[in-house]
């Protein structure tokens, strides 16, 4: 007799469960977490954002995605009406959203005024009062309310990771209490040269060194990079996988 079918055979004369014979097969995973590890995704210029959208259904995984009002590889911007449809998918999903900015600037240092001096996103270096940054912020949450109905976690991602005090201190008076970076292991490299840093050293470099905690980073698209990283992000996901790691949103849970 077939092995499996034996198996299920004992099982429904212990369990009298015909359910548990129809689902269990010996490709089933383990149900336990040997590890969590937190997925975020930033925007960037999103060419790979529903490719990446479909690996994390098929796998039935949720992430953190941190959205700017950054340019899309379309020639429209991540929160455009364009975008709408996206969005809302991702919040059916149970998928978490922090706010990584309107401008998607890099912090550069607070001057002697008290203003943070900031430099890129879609316009040229400009200083930011507590007022001016407070709004860079809360205007992101807002859009994406109208686009979804849904609030962003009360987390943020500055550009780059590139904090200044002030803007440390001001987030959480806008709202955002929670500056969110990556762990050392958990930047994955997709914004890195690919002549330089192929996807094969990058895969399995996250595959080694990841460990219980970590805190990935990617985006959904980065147009920089020749051979696009979310070509290795569905063995990356299997990999972890297998060694018994499970995913979480973020802010973690307090309960």
């Amino acid at each position: 007799m077939n092995p499996l079918a034996l198996q299920c055979g004992i099982a429904l004369i212990l369990l009298s469960s015909a359910v548990w014979c129809a689902e269990r097969s010996p490709n089933t995973p383990s149900p336990a977490c040997h590890g969590t590890l937190y997925l975020t995704l930033d925007t960037g210029s999103m060419q790979s954002a529903e490719t990446i959208a479909t690996i994390l259904q098929r796998h039935q995984i949720k992430a953190t995605f941190f959205v700017a009002n950054e340019p899309t590889w379309r020639g429209d911007h991540a929160l455009d009406d364009s975008w709408r449809d996206f969005w809302r998918a991702r919040v059916r999903e149970g998928n978490h959203f922090g706010n990584h900015t309107w401008f998607h600037a890099t912090l550069v240092k607070d001057l002697s005024s008290g203003d943070i001096l900031t430099r890129g996103g879609d316009h040229a270096p400009r200083e930011f009062d507590k007022a001016g940054f407070c709004q860079n912020l809360q205007r992101v949450n807002e859009r994406f309310k109208v686009l979804t109905g849904q609030s962003l976690e009360p987390i943020w991602r500055a550009p780059g990771g590139h904090l200044t005090p002030n803007a440390a201190s001001w987030a959480g008076d806008c709202g955002f209490p929670q500056h969110v970076g990556w762990s050392a292991a958990g930047f994955l490299g997709d914004e890195l040269p690919s002549e330089k840093y192929p996807n094969p050293r990058l895969l399995n470099q996250a595959l080694t060194h990841l460990k219980d905690g970590d805190i990935l980073m990617m985006h959904l698209g980065i147009r920089s990079r020749h051979d696009p990283f979310v070509r290795v992000f569905e063995p990356l996901i299997t990999g972890l996988q297998a060694r018994g790691f499970c995913f979480a949103t973020l802010p973690k849970s307090t309960e």
